[in-house]
């Protein structure tokens, strides 16, 4: 076990704070001053070193980038109202990553190196994290393979990091989503459950075909038969269909196990709804809508927050919702803001102090 203060730390000469506009914070543009790195060679953690952020020199034969073994998280850091720095979530984001890391074939990380490592590096870099309500630090941690032969096989050795970006809101406006129907995230017995890279560069051509049509993500369906609701590009999923709101189960374990869709479904049934997990059918979504029963569309990530949606495309049928009519999703939303930014108590156990 990697001692809590055996990290290194070497400060950088002269933050780039300043250079920095805090209220114009477009998502995963600027870092902080300092990053995490630890190695793992010779079946063992090496030391791991803060140090300033800066470029890595990488082997052209490196693993990860013949052969995709490379994972991440996000996961979020606020101020309070007096400006202390809290985590969201991080414990059930480190339980994440190891299960994209076994799913991988790669080394697992372990829980001091994660947490505490990540402690350090924004105890250090506390005043990158913005004062302003919806913005945050968002907390990159993320894996690849350093073997430096070529050979299709799990790699030996890994890199570990962490890097911070101060970010604004994601989504600042109602999306426009286009329900995909040829193309295919993730089927039954693949990655689909992991934060794999590979997950994301798959999903590009789709996101930018739905994106020259005026769309701003795509939602995913089912691999076989194009029917069953997965998940949006950057958010899990949920319909508010009459008293009840619905979200794709993980049973199938094609989609990601969103920290967010959990914190959003308990604070659901704590406001009184009942939330059922289960197969979703894009026709029995047409039907609702048809029938006036479908009252709300939103999405959940850590990036996104929560994110409410405007209108769904099907085909050839348009889906359109008036937003400023809702009750679930915005309820979600300002009750997560509040239990983050300090303004509600935070009952679940939630906010780790930095």
């Amino acid at each position: 076990m990697i001692a809590a203060l055996d990290i290194q730390v070497t400060k950088t000469a002269k933050s780039k704070i300043n250079e920095i506009d805090f209220n114009n914070l477009p998502f995963g543009k600027y870092f902080t001053d300092h990053m995490l790195e630890v190695d793992y060679a010779n079946g063992e953690w090496q030391k791991p070193v803060i140090r300033p952020f800066q470029n890595l020199s990488l082997s052209p034969a490196l693993s990860a980038i013949h052969y995709g073994q490379s994972i991440f998280e996000g996961i979020k850091a606020y101020k309070d109202r007096d400006g202390h720095p809290f985590i969201f979530r991080p414990y059930d984001n480190f339980r994440r990553f190891n299960i994209s890391a076994e799913r991988m074939m790669m080394t697992t990380v372990p829980e001091e190196l994660f947490i505490e490592g990540m402690r350090r590096l924004i105890d250090l870099d506390r005043d990158w994290i913005p004062m302003k309500s919806d913005y945050s630090l968002y907390i990159r941690p993320f894996m690849f393979a350093t073997d430096d032969t070529i050979g299709v096989h799990a790699s030996e050795k890994y890199k570990f990091m962490i890097l911070l970006s101060p970010t604004g809101p994601y989504y600042s406006a109602p999306m426009r989503i286009y329900v995909e129907d040829k193309f295919t995230r993730a089927a039954r017995g693949g990655v689909g459950f992991a934060k794999a890279a590979g997950n994301y560069g798959g999903s590009m051509m789709a996101t930018a075909v739905a994106k020259k049509r005026g769309f701003d993500q795509v939602l995913w369906m089912d691999a076989y038969e194009h029917k069953y609701v997965q998940e949006i590009g950057t958010m899990n999923v949920f319909f508010v269909i009459g008293n009840k709101v619905i979200t794709p189960d993980l049973e199938s374990g094609t989609i990601l196990e969103g920290v967010t869709r959990d914190s959003a479904i308990e604070v659901l049934r704590q406001e009184g709804y009942e939330v059922e997990e289960g197969p979703v059918h894009i026709d029995d979504l047409v039907r609702a809508f048809e029938a006036g029963e479908l009252k709300e569309v939103f999405g959940t990530g850590t990036a996104a927050t929560i994110s409410m949606i405007k209108e769904l495309q099907y085909e050839d049928y348009t889906m359109k919702f008036n937003t400023d009519t809702w009750k679930a999703a915005p309820a979600v939303r300002r009750i997560l803001m509040d239990i983050r930014e300090g303004r509600r108590a935070d009952t679940h156990g939630w906010m780790f102090k930095v």
